[in-house]
């Protein structure tokens, strides 16, 4: 592991970037920051060392970035909307060959793929939460109202489901109510899995959010927030289940006041 306090950040859209960034600076750090363009917030430049502007695809640039700049150590903070994919990408011949060598472009295949392109480069790819252990959830129930024993039932059901998919390396994300699924993460995302669950659930839906089974923590670690919750109360969702020491939290005391308002229960479990 290197010593030196330059580090390189590969920045999707979300709070996450930024959250890093101050954390990083304010212990010394120099962050050399990738963003893409029209995904990552411009207010990220504030808070940086230095910034590069790319799209999605453009993996050269990155390497060369890096490059330039003596960057050995970097992480992955954010997402990228997929639907955006198919759409607003720009793959240059490093990202060709590496899609074209896969057998499908899952997250979390694409992801370890593109680390070990990177780390063949000498770039180390850190754990997304080495400098902000704090933002990992910690067992227990957080809310003032606790499940009900149906609501246990579908936590138990869509805990082993979300696990299922995961292993599919489909989604992260699952919605039961009474028994049934509502719906499953796709390449929609999260915020979308829940409206959907929620109008079938018609107040009765469970969310379940886990890590996948070979999850590699390094990166696309289950994130929630406030917005989890605010999407939670559109749909009339009545309870969140994580999964404890493996799920980033932002803003956790708003996320569990604002979850009390409303009347939702945050568990936090371990496998």
């Amino acid at each position: 592991m290197t010593n030196d306090k330059n580090i390189g950040l590969i920045a999707g859209n979300g709070q996450f970037p930024v959250i890093f960034a101050k954390a990083a600076k304010s212990k010394g750090f120099f962050v050399y920051a990738v963003a893409h363009k029209n995904e990552t917030d411009p207010v990220l430049e504030k808070h940086v060392h230095i910034i590069k502007w790319v799209y999605i695809g453009q993996i050269k640039r990155i390497i060369s970035f890096f490059k330039k700049n003596g960057i050995h150590q970097a992480v992955l903070l954010g997402a990228i909307t997929k639907t955006k994919m198919f759409s607003d990408v720009r793959p240059d011949l490093k990202a060709i060959s590496l899609i074209s060598s896969m057998k499908n472009t899952h997250d979390d295949g694409l992801l370890r793929s593109f680390c070990s392109v990177l780390e063949k480069e000498g770039i180390q790819i850190r754990s997304s939460t080495f400098l902000l252990p704090d933002l990992l959830a910690p067992k227990g129930c957080w809310t003032k109202r606790k499940p009900t024993r149906a609501e246990k039932q579908d936590m138990e059901i869509g805990w082993k489901l979300a696990k299922e998919i995961g292993l599919l390396d489909i989604g992260q994300c699952v919605v039961i109510g009474k028994g049934s699924v509502l719906a499953i993460e796709a390449i929609d995302g999260t915020d979308a899995t829940i409206l959907r669950g929620g109008k079938l659930g018609k107040g009765s839906a469970v969310v379940v959010k886990v890590s996948k089974p070979d999850q590699d923590l390094r990166f696309d670690m289950p994130a929630v927030g406030v917005e989890t919750i605010r999407t939670m109360q559109s749909a009339k969702a009545r309870m969140l289940v994580i999964e404890a020491s493996r799920t980033v939290v932002f803003d956790r005391k708003k996320m569990i006041k604002l979850a009390d308002e409303c009347g939702i229960t945050i568990v936090a479990r371990e496998t």
